[in-house]
């Protein structure tokens, strides 16, 4: 692996080598001072991952990171000295295209340096997913220019464990006019996602499709992604399903839907993570709302198992918190509020 380190001060920059240097199979590509630097230097020459500060003179690590994705897409990783009290620039970098954020090792007076565990397990974590997901769109899209487009605005619905009757309740607040596309991910086995698209289209106004490799996002439309593999908006902005990540336990997953429309629509939505089991999702959703779209979490009180929920809820990845029977009507105001403007 070569990663780009990107920090202006020079101290940082050292301790980053080293821990690089000492990883075996890894390299220093090159290391800059600033954003602006490092934008140049990925461009002419593209690492496997850059590790990237947040606050530098000139051009922060959130400009720094916009620039890259546009010009030249590779896994980003924040390391900044306190996530915790850089997190609303966290959240703006994960908005702009970072997979992930980090606190910055340190060195103490004999040399030594702590606390660098957790960036080394990112590091090698972010290896395994690249191994697998070489060519996926989940780690290298290139962000939206932000030209409307030809989509139209997107509603995305996310569930496991009790999902079917949750997303019943959802899709039958929608009305017959309304203008968005939804597109629902479903762990669900593909022998049962045809039954939960009849199912849906009993309790909708709107027309409920099962998505065929390809299909363009309509308004008023319900698209349900059917097969084992996971469903995405692509960057031609159709609908593809793709088998990576492969190793995922959750299919489809809900992560590869939220965060392949974080980076490709040039509009922004509203997506609901709904009942569940475990945390797919979550990472997704706190990208979208990096993005700046309105984001819900389904409450306690009404999921039938509080997981993918509760870990949207604790990594602040939700604008809203909303009983179950309140979350159709949301996602209507929402939208129909954003048409106006």
């Amino acid at each position: 692996m070569r990663i780009g380190i990107v920090n202006d001060l020079a101290l940082a920059r050292e301790v980053l080598r080293r821990i690089v240097a000492a990883m075996p199979g890894y390299t220093v590509a090159w290391a800059a001072e600033d954003g602006a630097d490092a934008a140049r230097k990925a461009a002419a020459d593209r690492p496997d991952a850059i590790l990237m500060d947040l606050v530098m003179p000139r051009v922060n690590g959130v400009e720094a990171t916009r620039q890259i994705m546009q010009q030249a897409p590779c896994p980003i990783l924040i390391v900044t000295n306190s996530v915790a009290a850089n997190f609303p620039l966290v959240f703006q970098a994960l908005g702009a295209g970072a997979v992930d954020a980090v606190d910055t090792p340190t060195v103490g007076p004999s040399g030594t340096i702590a606390n660098q565990e957790k960036l080394v397990a990112r590091l090698l974590k972010l290896e395994c997913a690249l191994n697998e997901m070489s060519g996926s769109s989940l780690i290298m899209v290139p962000l939206a220019s932000g030209v409307p487009g030809d989509l139209p605005p997107l509603v995305l619905l996310g569930a496991s464990t009790g999902g079917p009757q949750a997303l019943v309740a959802v899709v039958s607040t929608l009305p017959a006019d309304f203008p968005a596309a939804v597109l629902i991910s479903l762990h669900i086995g593909a022998d049962f996602a045809l039954g939960v698209v009849q199912q849906l289209a009993l309790s909708c106004a709107l027309p409920v499709r099962a998505v065929n490799d390809g299909d363009h996002p309509t308004a008023g439309t319900v698209h349900v992604a059917v097969t084992d593999d996971h469903m995405e908006l692509a960057a031609d902005r159709c609908l593809r399903y793709t088998a990576k990540p492969r190793n995922s336990p959750f299919r489809p997953s809900v992560d590869v839907l939220f965060s392949s429309a974080a980076g490709h629509s040039p509009s922004l939505g509203v997506a609901a993570l709904l009942t569940g089991m475990g945390n797919d999702g979550a990472a997704g959703l706190l990208r979208l709302r990096a993005a700046g779209w309105h984001t819900i979490a389904q409450d306690e009180a009404t999921s039938v198992v509080y997981g993918m929920p509760r870990a949207a809820v604790e990594n602040r990845a939700a604008v809203e918190v909303l009983p179950l029977p309140h979350i159709g009507a949301s996602i209507v105001t929402k939208i129909l509020s954003n048409r106006r403007r």
